[in-house]
């Protein structure tokens, strides 16, 4: 039995986006779950079941990605048309206020949301990710975004997973990675499986050069003072370095930061010290 109900909502620009909704009480804001670069809405099953119905809990799927349309212009795969896209859908739900929890790009777009509408953010989980992006892990996503494998099997699907992913999660076994596949992956019209997002989103991506001087990010980060941020960072890390995440919680004294141990690029907001973490934010909130 699925706990949350799929609904759509349109862009500004007439794609169709999709986003699972879990309910919860109305007393309290939402949690708008916004994923990373290649992921969509099943990122955060396990999140959002834990913490519906106390919480209501949306997942946007950014267009190109899972059940949402992909769009012929290829341009607007990028971070602030995505926030634009989550506005609208905002809009359109009528929400007002929410609790932003974001990994990887889904935390950009959420220091993004921020210097655009600060009066709409109650609350905001950062995970694996700062104004500074390590040139090491760009470098390493780009050296898998965009490819287009396809596999016969889940387990030809987990094994390629787990050999670009196995650094950011050490010592799994074959389980952990075959889940790891069905969330990024999905069964193909014939009968292949293949990564559920446009591979035209890695265009823009693949053609930034890692060492170059990156968007001054940090007032971003700074329109999120004045309420409860969690900082999530991955203790093995190649995006996320300790002396960012050390910056950001001296320009944010009232955030709060934790690592968590043994993991890479991203954390899954699974692990105890991590959940823990976000019921310390919502108790904030709440």
């Amino acid at each position: 039995m699925t706990r949350y109900e799929d609904r759509f909502w349109s862009s500004r620009d007439g794609l169709k986006l999709h986003y699972r909704d879990y309910p919860g009480s109305d007393a309290r804001p939402p949690l708008v779950c916004l994923h990373g670069l290649t992921r969509n809405a099943r990122d955060f099953v396990e999140l959002a079941e834990r913490l519906s119905p106390t919480w209501r809990v949306l997942c946007p799927e950014m267009r190109g990605r899972g059940e949402s349309e992909y769009t012929r212009d290829a341009a607007s795969y990028n971070p602030l048309q995505y926030v634009d896209d989550v506005l609208a859908l905002l809009d359109e739900a009528g929400i007002d206020r929410f609790v932003a929890i974001g990994t990887s790009l889904g935390g950009l777009m959420t220091m993004l949301l921020a210097l655009q509408a600060p009066e709409r953010i109650v609350g905001a989980v950062l995970n694996d990710v700062g104004p500074c992006l390590e040139p090491a892990g760009l470098r390493r996503i780009q050296s898998y975004v965009g490819q287009g494998r396809s596999f016969p099997t889940w387990v030809h699907a987990a094994r390629a997973m787990e050999e670009v992913h196995e650094s950011a999660h050490p010592g799994k076994d074959l389980p952990f990675w075959i889940a790891a596949a069905k969330r990024v992956m999905t069964l193909s019209s014939n009968a292949r499986i293949v990564f559920d997002y446009d591979m035209k989103i890695a265009e823009a991506f693949t053609a930034l050069d890692p060492d170059a001087e990156q968007a001054d990010m940090w007032p971003a980060l700074e329109a999120l003072a004045g309420r409860p941020v969690l900082i999530v960072r991955g203790a093995l890390s190649d995006l996320l370095s300790e002396e960012t995440l050390a910056r950001m919680l001296d320009r944010l004294p009232e955030a709060e930061g934790v690592t968590v141990p043994g993991v890479g690029h991203a954390p899954m907001l699974t692990e105890p010290v991590a959940t823990a973490a976000i019921d310390r934010l919502l108790a904030r909130v709440g």
